[in-house]
C-alpha cells in the first residue's frame, strides 16, 4: 500500500511591513485587519485548511506577539489536528547567548529544517502571509507532480506596465521555467511570482543547504535559491493562477482591496460557503444602527453602534460613530470610536484610536482633491477635537 504524500507548508510571516507605516508599529503585516473581520494571515491559513494541509508553520519575527496570539493552537482554521498543526516558529539559539534573526526567506526554511523533517514530507510549500488571495493548492501540487518538476512557482499574469515590481518568469512553451528575473527594468512578459513555492523536499533541502554556506548570499528565494536551481539544471515550472490575488503591502493597496469589497461585484467572494475565510472572533454583542443613523453601501461587524453616518466604508468590530459624525470612503478598524460631529473621509484609521468632537479627518479637509491620499491614524491614538488631519498624513502616538 503506498503510503500518501505529504506536504508540509512554512507561512512566512515575519516581514516588519515597513511600506505599510504607522499600521505595522505595533504588529506584523500578516496581522493587520482586512475586511473589518479578518486578519491578512487568514487566507494563506484557510487555503491551507481547504486544501487538505494540516502540517503548517508560521515563521514570525519582527514584532510577533499579537501574531503569536491571534494564531494560538490553530483551532480556528482546524489546524490543531493530531498528526499536524500549526505552529509558530520564531527564531531561536542553537548554542551562544542570543538567537539568530532570519536573514532572509531562504534562511528561515534553513533554520527550521529540523521541524519540516520531523513530518518526512515528500513536498515542502513556501507561503507569504501578506497576500488576500484564494487558492486551491492541490491543484498545484497535482501539476508539480505531473510535470515531475523539482520545484513549481504560482504566477499570476500582470500588467506589462507593473511587471518591473515583480519578480517575473520567462518560460518555454511547456510552461517550464527557462529565467527568472528579479524586478526587471525591461520585463520580457507578465507572469509575476505570487511568492507561493512548492519543491520537492529532497532537492530543496540540499539547495537550502549549499545556501546556508554561502556568505556572500541574501539567502532568499527569489535572489538566491530560484536562480541556483535553475543553474544546477533542476526542473522548474510556473503554474498559472487564474483567481484574484492581491498583494496589500502598501497603504494605497491595502486602502484599495478593503473598497473592492464595497463594489457591486467583489473580485473576492467573501461569502462563498464552500470556501470560506476562517477567522478568530471576538465573542461580541450585535452590531446597532440608531433610528436616526444612516449606513450605506458598507461593511459594518459586531459589537459597531452607529449613531451617525457611514458611507462606503468598512468598520471593524466595536466600532462607535456618534451622533452627527460621517464616515466615508474610509477603514476603521476595532474599538475606535469617532466622537460627534468628526468628520473621516479617505482614511484608514487604526485600532483603539479616537477621532475628537468635530475633527476632520482625510479628503474632507479638501472635497475638491482629485488625488487619493489616504490619512492613516495610529493605533490607539487620540485626535483632540477639532483638529485637522490632511490626506496622505500618518499621526503616530509620538507625532
Amino acid at each position: 500500500m503506498h503510503r500518501k504524500k505529504k506536504t508540509v507548508a512554512m507561512l512566512l510571516a515575519g516581514g516588519q511591513g515597513s511600506r505599510l507605516g504607522v499600521l505595522t508599529a505595533e504588529k506584523a503585516k500578516p496581522a493587520v485587519t482586512y475586511g473589518g473581520k479578518y486578519r491578512i494571515i487568514d487566507f494563506p491559513l484557510s487555503n491551507c485548511t481547504f486544501s487538505g494541509i494540516d502540517t503548517v508553520g508560521v515563521l514570525t519575527q519582527y514584532l510577533p506577539l499579537e501574531l503569536n496570539t491571534y494564531i494560538g493552537t490553530g483551532s480556528p482554521w482546524d489546524l490543531d489536528t493530531m498528526t499536524g498543526g500549526a505552529y509558530v516558529l520564531p527564531p531561536f539559539s542553537g548554542g551562544g547567548e542570543s538567537g539568530e534573526w532570519y536573514s532572509g526567506t531562504a534562511n528561515a526554511i534553513y533554520q527550521n529544517m529540523g521541524f519540516i523533517e520531523q513530518f518526512d514530507p515528500d513536498f515542502l510549500l513556501v507561503l507569504s502571509g501578506d497576500h488576500i488571495y484564494k487558492m486551491n493548492y492541490k491543484w498545484m501540487i497535482t501539476a508539480h507532480q505531473e510535470k515531475g518538476a523539482d520545484a513549481t512557482i504560482a504566477v499570476i499574469p500582470v500588467d506589462l506596465s507593473e511587471a518591473s515590481r515583480f519578480g517575473i518568469m520567462n518560460t518555454d512553451e511547456d510552461m517550464r521555467i527557462i529565467e527568472f528575473e528579479e524586478k526587471p527594468e525591461h520585463p520580457k512578459n507578465n507572469l509575476a511570482s505570487m511568492g507561493v513555492y512548492l519543491f520537492s523536499w529532497k532537492v530543496i533541502r540540499k539547495h537550502l543547504i549549499e545556501d546556508a554556506e554561502n556568505p556572500a548570499s541574501d539567502n532568499d528565494f527569489g535572489k538566491n535559491i530560484i536562480p541556483a536551481m535553475l543553474a544546477a539544471g533542476e526542473k522548474l515550472y510556473a503554474y498559472e493562477f487564474g483567481g484574484y490575488w492581491k498583494d496589500v503591502g502598501t497603504i494605497q493597496s491595502l486602502w484599495e482591496a478593503n473598497m473592492e469589497l464595497l463594489t457591486d461585484s467583489p473580485p473576492i467572494n467573501l461569502y462563498d460557503e464552500p470556501w470560506r475565510i476562517f477567522s478568530r472572533n471576538p465573542n461580541v454583542p450585535p452590531h446597532v444602527v440608531d433610528a436616526d443613523a444612516r449606513v450605506k453601501g458598507s461593511l459594518i461587524c459586531e459589537g459597531c453602534e452607529i449613531f451617525g453616518t457611514v458611507e462606503n466604508s468598512v468598520l471593524s468590530t466595536g466600532v462607535i460613530v456618534e451622533k452627527g459624525a460621517t464616515v466615508c470612503d474610509s477603514i476603521v478598524m476595532a474599538d475606535t470610536r469617532i466622537c460627534e460631529d468628526a468628520r473621516v473621509d479617505m482614511a484608514i484609521i487604526d485600532e483603539e484610536a479616537v477621532i475628537g468632537k468635530g475633527a476632520v479627518i482625510g479628503k474632507a479637509n479638501d472635497p475638491g482633491q482629485e488625488e487619493k491620499e489616504i490619512a492613516v491614524i495610529g493605533r490607539g491614538v487620540e485626535v483632540a477635537p477639532g483638529d485637522k488631519v490632511l490626506p496622505g498624513t500618518e499621526v503616530r502616538h509620538d507625532s
